[in-house]
């Protein structure tokens, strides 16, 4: 095992070539002659010599790195989200480095600061918690941010915007639930109250309202599966709530299988439960929650072209659509009375 990292002076050396030869042949186009790039590929493939992207980046003019930022990277459509942009982006030659906030609350700023040190061309904020601060850092330093259902506080910037319709999804759940024939409802948003959440919660109350149906909120705790559960023991402990609306699929997971469980309710006998995301988790056959889609490929594909574009391009706000996906938790339709 090499005690070093192989440089390409090392391969220059072995190959008896000059260090800039190593690196045309490494750089895509360079013109290189036909037998000094063999040469240096063998004696590259006899050192084990990688090139140094980190170090490559320093002479271009846009780096290949993008920086990932969250601070819930467990919740499942976080998880799956991380997945398939960090799989896009290596398909377009792009590079990631992820930075989970989570328990470095007194000390974000430093850690970002650490992220903007390696020049990344682009820094994507996962998560509408990211305190505000940490946008205006980035936007400081020259770099240019991708939101994922977050607003921006002010102009600060070269900022893409890709949110989905939250209040839109809001509204159908509300009558999802109408439609099954609910007539005292619940919705469980967290403690957080991210914008996105808050949208959600208030238009689904807004439809309620509007139908004179009782909403009963529940605020409490962080946005994770265990406030599902503690939702589910709070509300549904006594009878009366026969239908729950979870803002994101995580929290109305934890609803539905506590209430299934712990309560043993019957979903969607006695109580049906609507969750927010589409989530892969919520499609296993032990889970099967009906819940509002927002699209995972349309919106890698909107956060990827924010990342390859331009680099001056002018700021942008992209929507994406919701639907409502229907599987097993909600009563259907036809069994209102």
């Amino acid at each position: 095992m090499a005690e070093k990292f192989i440089s390409a002076g090392d391969v220059a050396r072995l190959a008896g070539v000059s260090r800039s030869a190593v690196s045309r042949t490494f750089t895509e186009g360079a013109s290189v002659a036909p037998k000094t790039r063999a040469r240096v590929m063998q004696a590259a493939e006899e050192l084990g010599y990688r090139v140094n992207l980190l170090a490559r980046t320093l002479h271009k003019e846009r780096s290949d790195l993008v920086g990932l930022v969250g601070a819930n990277l467990s919740n499942p459509y976080i998880s799956a989200q991380v997945d398939a942009l960090t799989a896009a982006l290596y398909a377009n030659g792009l590079q990631c480095m992820l930075l989970n906030l989570a328990g470095q609350q007194n000390d974000m700023e430093n850690a970002v600061a650490k992220l903007l040190e390696y020049r990344v061309r682009t820094v994507v904020l996962l998560s509408g918690a990211v305190p505000d601060t940490l946008m205006r850092l980035a936007s400081a330093n020259g770099t240019r941010l991708v939101l994922i259902n977050r607003p921006l506080p002010e102009k600060i910037g070269l900022v893409d915007q890709i949110e989905a319709d939250s209040a839109a999804g809001g509204a159908l759940a509300a009558r999802r639930l109408i439609a099954a024939g609910c007539s005292n409802v619940a919705v469980v948003l967290s403690g957080s109250r991210t914008s996105a959440k808050l949208a959600r919660a208030e238009a689904f109350i807004a439809v309620m309202e509007d139908h004179r149906i009782p909403v009963t909120q529940w605020s409490q705790g962080r946005n994770t599966y265990e406030t599902g559960i503690a939702a589910a023991h709070g509300l549904l402990g006594k009878p009366g709530i026969d239908g729950i609306f979870g803002v994101t699929d995580e929290i109305a997971l934890g609803v539905m299988n506590t209430a299934r469980h712990e309560l043993g309710l019957s979903v969607p006998g006695d109580v049906s439960v609507i969750g927010f995301d589409d989530a892969p988790i919520s499609d296993w056959s032990s889970h099967q929650l009906t819940t509002v889609s927002q699209s995972l490929s349309s919106l890698t594909q909107a956060t990827l072209k924010a990342i390859t574009g331009p680099a001056n391009a002018p700021s942008s706000h992209h929507f994406i659509p919701v639907r409502l996906v229907e599987r097993s938790s909600v009563r259907p339709a036809s069994a209102a009375t």
